[in-house]
Parts: C-alpha cells; structure tokens; sequence
C-alpha cells in the first residue's frame, strides 16, 4: 500500500504551526497554508479534516479557529514522512561516512537492502542514479563497485555547486518575511548552536545538519534539473570529504561556525554580506574536498 508521505509531513509541519496560535486565533486561509507547507490545496484540506478530527481546529471555510484538543494529536513517526527514495539516499550516505567506504569498495543490492529494510529495487534505482556519474559502477555477475573520485572530477563538481548556491542564497535572502524558509532557518540555528555547545561527543552528526542546512538553501530557488543534479552534490561534499578523518571534530566546528555565520548573513538580507559568507564557507569546503581526495 503506497504511504501518503507528503500528507504525513505537512500534518506535523500543520501541528507545528498550530502550536504557535492562541486559543480561538483563526487558522490561516488554505491559500496561506499551502505556501506555508509546502503542498497542494488538496492536501492543505486533507491536513484541515485532521485537525479538525482530532479537535484542534473548529469551524468550516473562512471561520475555523484553533481550539487546543483534550489530548495532544499524535504525530507521525519521522519513517513515515519521508519518501523510500530519500531515506534510501540518507541511510545509504551514512553507510558510506560510517563505514569509512574507499575506492573499490563493493555494494550488495540485498545486504543494503537488509540493512535498510526496504526493497532491493529501491537500492537499486538510488544506484542507477549515480551510475551515469561514473562513480559507480556495475560490474556483470559481481554487484556494484564504488570508484571514488578524482581531484579534477571534484573541481568540476565545485564550480557548478558554487554557481547553484550563490543563486539560490540570494533568493533566499530576498524572501518575504512569511516565507516558511525563515522559520526552517531558525529551528536549524538551534540545532547548530546545541551541536556546538556539545562538538566533543557529537561531532559526527554534523553531516546531516549540514545536508539540511544546503538543502534548505537551494529550495529558495527551485529548478527539477538542479534539484536532481544535488544528489550527486550531496554525496561528495557533504559526505565524501569527511572520509578523511584527520582533525574531524575540528573541522566540523570551524564549519558549524561558517554556517552561523552564514545564516546570520541570510538573516541580515544584506547582499554583499550573504555572497561573501557563502563563498567563505564554500573555499573551505573546497579545500577540505581537494584534501580528502588527495589522501584516496
């Protein structure tokens, strides 16, 4: 049976908005809701029948209003908010971070998939994706094999991920104030000052938030062909260069720093400062890259 992923997640991105209104405060216009989550009117209805459902909204069309239920509404598990392909790609990246995977590694579709507990042709596909790449490769009767890279295939890769991430800073800066992306921006603040405030026990969790936090900027701007082309770009910058595990926890601090700073720059809507806190943090980035393939 195929899971309503999208329905899921925008029904606790819905509670989340929820949360901050007052009791009886009215409940934003299906049009408003629909930006702020990030779907379809037709799911912004579908979320509105839940909430009213569970209590937590009452009143129909223009007059419904927050009214706080009995008992809290139980979210959905994160597993269940995120499409099989995404948590392929995410468990699949932290295989290779965590298992400190090197050129001429092999992939087993099935022991992945074990591994993962989702179908073999979900391993699949999320390997023919990168297979065009010339990253990957399938070798008759033997599995995949993983190539690694080379430094001229990783500078390539970094002109065309600072031409992305510059264009797509700058929308996000220009951004009106009611732009979901803000508050994304803030929780990921958070998230940043608490791994700082604990770098010396969890310094390896920085790959996600790192992830999240590019991730976030280049949906300011969204384009399907970048957006398929940042797979490949998650995968090397944000996973490949920490195969070198020589002063990890050092760099990944100076990095969290460099986000701060660059979310701060974002915040500022300041042009000049967002473009130089980009390109500061992607120089580094860029270096701790060429390093890491060097060692290879």
């Amino acid at each position: 049976m195929k899971t309503d992923t999208v329905f899921k997640r925008a029904f606790n991105d819905a509670l989340d908005l929820v949360s901050r209104l007052s009791e009886g405060e009215p409940l934003p216009s299906e049009n408003t809701l629909s930006v702020q989550l990030g779907v379809s009117r037709t799911t912004v209805r579908k979320v509105i029948a839940a909430l009213k459902g569970g209590g937590l909204v009452t009143g129909d069309g223009r007059h419904r209003n927050v009214s706080p239920p009995g008992d809290a509404m139980r979210r959905y598990p994160l597993s269940e908010t995120v499409p099989t392909a995404a948590q392929v790609e995410e468990r699949f990246m932290e295989w290779m971070l965590r298992d400190s995977a090197r050129p001429g590694t092999a992939i087993n579709e099935l022991e992945l998939a074990r591994k993962f507990g989702v179908a073999t042709t979900g391993i699949r596909e999320f390997l023919n994706r990168f297979q065009r790449f010339g990253l990957i490769e399938k070798r008759p009767n033997a599995g995949w094999v993983f190539k690694g890279f080379t430094n001229s295939f990783s500078l390539e890769l970094f002109e065309i991920r600072e031409m992305f991430e510059l264009r797509s800073a700058r929308a996000l800066a220009a951004m009106p104030d009611s732009s979901p992306h803000w508050t994304q921006l803030e929780a990921l603040r958070r998230e940043h000052v608490q791994l700082l405030n604990e770098i010396d026990e969890r310094y390896h969790d920085f790959s996600d938030l790192d992830s999240r936090f590019h991730r976030l900027i280049s949906s300011a701007a969204p384009n399907r062909f970048i957006d398929s082309f940042y797979d490949i770009i998650t995968l090397i910058f944000h996973y490949h260069y920490q195969w070198n595990k020589h002063d990890e926890r050092q760099r990944n601090e100076a990095a969290i720093r460099e986000h701060l700073t660059y979310i701060d720059a974002l915040v500022s809507r300041n042009a000049s400062m967002v473009e130089l806190a980009c390109r500061a943090h992607l120089a580094s980035a860029r270096e701790t890259l060429l390093r890491s393939t060097s060692l290879q």
